[in-house]
């Protein structure tokens, strides 16, 4: 089988959206730093990683289900080899530091260890709302929620074989959507969406996953056609999520800029007029996984080593210091990644019970 197009400035992409959510899992350890609009907007990392998962799904699986190649099994076990040994091994990781803390007599927030939430973790079901807290390695929550996509993917898929000769309906029902819900969400619930984990994170997916397929139809049928327009687009999109993120817009607008990038980005790649910029910035983005999974588990040793040993105030790092923790968990994820995440997940993949799909560059 043909292994699909190599889309380098996505995955790119993958390493800035990430980079996203550890600034804002990191900001308030800043000293004496009012946290940026931009910054604070740093949740919706997850939601660019959501969209980025239903397009490059779509583009790797959607022919093979299309043509009735398409195994089930073989791609559920793919998804799992690319994202459970990680997910286990950080679990773990914060388990045992959690036991070790506490047997020094050191402090351990009670939640961390949340033995009722284990099974839902180990079962990737925690934002089903199945989980009792938000325990263990936390950000796992949207691994949770990619799970629940993976699962219903066949339901995606037929949808947008459903509009694969309607591409533009296809991106503003999924527009129209995520705006539709974001509102509805915010009515019924009275709180965001995109800011929801263990609860309804798995409903927190669904419309970004859609939009990527919807995006995802619009590559295919060329609907930003030259390099001069996919360029563009790459500006005109990113700079006005960046601005609209800024200004403090409404999240479903900035989550639609992101998409427009998505888009323009993916038709430079086609176009032959982007290399994702460069093999270090496609290696970063290959790391992505890890920089996201990793980055609590970093965040809970390094600030209380700190406090530990330097008597800091938890929420109030030296500058210098903050860097040197924001910056750390780029090499830190990239020994993760050769140590942990590429290894078992070559492994799982080589015990595959089934057909499976593309290279783990492309998928």
């Amino acid at each position: 089988m043909q292994t699909p197009q190599a889309l380098r400035a996505l995955t790119s992409l993958r390493f800035f959206a990430a980079m996203w959510v550890v600034l804002f899992h990191y900001w308030p350890n800043l000293t004496h730093a009012a946290m940026p609009p931009l910054v604070a907007k740093g949740y919706l990392g997850v939601e660019l990683f959501f969209t980025l998962s239903g397009f490059i799904l779509c583009h790797v699986y959607l022919g093979p289900v299309a043509e009735g190649r398409f195994s089930y099994l073989g791609f559920l076990w793919a998804r799992l080899a690319r994202v459970y040994p990680l997910h286990i091994a950080t679990l773990a990781g914060v388990g045992a530091m959690a036991l070790a803390a506490g047997a020094l007599g050191m402090a351990v927030d009670p939640t961390i260890l949340s033995w009722s939430s284990l099974p839902a973790n180990l079962l990737l079901m925690q934002a089903w709302g199945l989980a009792t807290a938000p325990g263990w390695n936390h950000p796992s929550w949207s691994i949770s929620a990619e799970w629940f996509a993976y699962l219903t993917f066949p339901a995606f898929a037929a949808l947008t074989l459903a509009l694969r000769a309607r591409p533009r309906l296809a991106i503003a029902a999924a527009v129209a959507f995520l705006f539709a819900l974001y509102a509805a969400f915010q009515a019924l619930m009275g709180a965001s969406l995109t800011l929801a984990t263990i609860r309804w994170g798995a409903l927190r997916i669904v419309p970004c996953f859609a939009f990527g397929c919807a995006l995802y139809l619009g590559w295919r049928n060329g609907l930003v056609r030259g390099p001069m327009a996919a360029l563009a687009g790459a500006y005109i999109f990113g700079g006005a999520g960046l601005v609209f993120a800024q200004l403090g817009a409404p999240d479903a607008a900035i989550v639609a800029c992101l998409g427009g990038l998505i888009l323009s980005l993916a038709a430079l790649c086609s176009l032959g007029k982007n290399d994702g910029g460069g093999r270090l910035f496609v290696y970063l983005g290959e790391i992505s996984y890890s920089i996201y999974m990793i980055c609590v588990p970093w965040k809970l040793i390094f600030i209380n080593a700190g406090a530990r040993l330097f008597s800091w105030d938890k929420t109030q790092i030296p500058p210098l210091a903050w860097i040197i923790f924001f910056l750390s968990v780029i090499p830190l994820a990239a020994i993760s990644y050769h140590l942990i995440e590429r290894p078992a997940r070559d492994l799982a993949r080589r015990w595959s019970p089934g057909r499976l799909a593309p290279s783990p560059s492309v998928a």
